[in-house]
């Protein structure tokens, strides 16, 4: 009868064995990608982004300023220790094959009740009223992995780790492109001011030419209270600007990891050009370049472990222990070899039953946050590809204001030299020339800050490909 029933066992745990099948994989979906970019006017299958940002920012000023950000900013030396423990976790999950080892050593005694029965048989065969047990050993325990658990627990720790990495990446993507920006705007702000500087000394000469002319009564109090605003919105400009400087620079240096202090930079926004070959590479490209795509990727193979995982915890686990040592009923034959050596080896199958509907909902859950990995995947690629498009336009774009700017102040600073010779010789009004100056200092303030637009539109296009890895 035993045995017809253990043949009978071993029949049932094969059937449910082959029968039981673990969750497949869902590979990587396909990307809502374009051929080519919107707005691309170089259409190449080299990107920028390949570009070190070394080579890409000449600026040795700004190369300095990255340099110490990369290394001292301590966002990014979070994400290094993020790293960090991510090893130590896929480390661990290499050895999910071995079995678990502990050693075992313990000593007890035992009294029974006189009038019980072992109490009864301690008296008659031992003729003493209490029993010692001493034991030594080494227990293994190892679960076969026969669902692909321990696998899929290793996949996880693994592409957990390589999200850290990519995570790194982006922070430090983000951070080049920041410290760029916040020099290419302190270029900017070092441009204004020295605007609103060469434009108070000529609203200093306006001011006392029509001073004379005043003295002579050639032109009444109005004409002196104007010229003196006029010289005051000059004036206000310049302590504004030094404020910005200054919060620009305590920003950049908390950036770079240092304590805020000046910012040394040795470029003009002016003088300050990329290379004329701008290449936006392929779309694809952004799978393998973009570290938060990337990132997104990955999470899709973390989603298909726990998918897996949720999976094997429904089939039966096959456990398999063995314990060996010495053990004895005195101390003083403890260590008796090898009349005290003892060995054992046990297997058994579990089959979760009563939890059985907990681990279904735990699956399904699994499926669930697999499926809205893929949304976040695909949503993560579009973002990507928008933000391409709109760095490109931005590019092509700003270029072109600049240019439309630059002739405007090239004809204003004209403009400025014919009313300043025509007041001169009593041709023109000094509402003439103060309208002239206005419009000379605000059009050409307007050209750096568009400069410094379209040089972050640069700046944005090289991290939007990926750029500064």
């Amino acid at each position: 009868m035993n045995k017809h029933l253990i043949t009978y066992i071993a029949i049932l745990t094969l059937v449910v064995l082959t029968s039981c099948k673990v969750s497949k994989d869902i590979t990587t979906p396909a990307a809502p990608l374009p051929t080519t970019y919107r707005d691309a006017t170089n259409p190449d299958t080299a990107s920028i982004a390949a570009i070190h940002w070394k080579t890409f920012f000449t600026d040795a000023a700004l190369q300095k300023l990255v340099d110490s950000a990369i290394i001292n900013n301590y966002d990014l030396q979070v994400a290094v220790k993020n790293i960090e423990a991510a090893q130590l976790i896929v480390k661990q999950s290499k050895l999910g094959y071995l079995p678990d080892a502990n050693v075992q050593v313990g000593a007890s005694i035992n009294r029974p009740s006189d009038n019980s029965l072992n109490g009864l048989s301690l008296s008659q065969f031992l003729k003493k009223s209490y029993i010692e047990d001493y034991s030594a050993g080494i227990v293994l325990s190892w679960e076969a992995d026969i669902w692909g658990k321990i696998k899929n627990q290793k996949a996880k720790a693994l592409a957990a780790y390589l999200q850290t990495t990519e995570a790194k990446k982006a922070i430090q993507t983000n951070l080049v492109a920041n410290v760029a920006k916040g020099y290419y705007n302190l270029l900017m702000l070092d441009a204004q001011l020295k605007i609103a500087n060469k434009n108070l000394l000529l609203n200093d000469s306006t001011l006392r030419i029509i001073k004379l002319q005043f003295q002579a009564g050639q032109v009444t109090a109005l004409g002196v209270e104007q010229a003196e605003a006029q010289r005051l919105v000059a004036v206000q400009l310049i302590p504004l600007l030094q404020q910005e400087i200054t919060v620009q620079e305590n920003a950049l240096s908390i950036l770079t990891g240092v304590l805020p202090a000046a910012v040394q930079r040795t470029g003009d926004i002016s003088n300050t050009v990329f290379t004329d070959s701008l290449s936006a590479g392929v779309p694809t490209a952004l799978l393998s370049n973009r570290p938060d795509v990337r990132s997104n990727e990955l999470a899709l193979n973390i989603a298909n472990a726990n998918t897996g995982i949720a999976k094997a915890n429904m089939y039966p686990s096959l456990t398999i222990t063995a314990a060996g040592g010495i053990n004895a009923f005195k101390a003083s034959n403890w260590f008796n070899i090898p009349a005290s050596l003892f060995g054992t080896v046990t297997g058994g199958i579990t089959q979760p039953l009563f939890q059985r509907k907990q681990l279904k909902t735990q699956y399904e859950l699994a499926k669930v946050d697999r499926e809205k990995t893929v949304i976040q995947f695909r949503q993560s690629v579009l973002t990507a590809v928008g933000e391409v498009s709109d760095a490109l336009v931005k590019t092509n774009k700003l270029k072109e204001q600049e240019s439309i700017a630059a002739t405007r102040i090239s004809t204003l600073q004209q403009a400025i030299a014919n009313a300043d010779l025509l007041f001169k010789n009593g041709m023109a009004t000094y509402l003439e020339v103060i309208t002239a100056q206005s419009n000379t200092l605000q059009g050409e303030l307007e050209l750096a800050s568009l400069k410094k637009d379209q040089l972050n539109a640069v700046v944005d296009l090289y991290r939007a490909l990926g750029g500064g890895q």
